[in-house]
């Protein structure tokens, strides 16, 4: 099987240090492949914070994951930190999708990559709202 290579390191405009835990590794000595998704979700979100954008208690609209999905290229374990890397991939009228990139600390090769599509809804409604102009200028610097 041909497959693309997995992004550099300078394709990413954010990143988030993530520790890994001792109960990340699976029987095969690896972090297992279910906790990238969460350091996905964890960049993500901490990226938005940051940002001023994600209010989780009140914030109108809010975003939920659409789809996500993983590449894997090498393995890391505990207790190995990794960084996450995060760039702009699509956005949307009323949602984004973002390209990371999992790298053990200090490589220059991704371990693994991914995307991640959140679709902004009415906190109470849960119906698809656009994206306020502000929050599109904020994610356009991700690109």
């Amino acid at each position: 099987m041909n497959r693309e290579p997995l992004r550099p390191r300078s394709a990413y405009r954010h990143w988030t240090r993530i520790s890994t835990r001792w109960h990340d590794n699976d029987v095969y000595g690896h972090v297992n492949n279910t906790v990238y998704y969460g350091w996905f979700d964890t960049a993500v979100n901490a990226w938005l914070v940051e940002a001023g954008l994600l209010d989780v208690e009140r914030g109108d609209p809010i975003g939920l994951v659409a789809e996500t999905g993983c590449r894997y290229a090498a393995p890391v374990a505990f207790p190995q930190p990794v960084e996450v890397g995060l760039t702009l991939a699509r956005l949307g009228s009323s949602s984004v999708t973002y390209h990371l990139g999992v790298f053990a600390e200090g490589t220059d090769h991704a371990a693994a990559e991914g995307h991640f599509t959140h679709v902004y809804v009415e906190r109470e409604s849960r119906r698809p709202a656009p994206l306020p102009e502000e929050w599109r200028h904020l994610i356009e610097t991700l690109a």
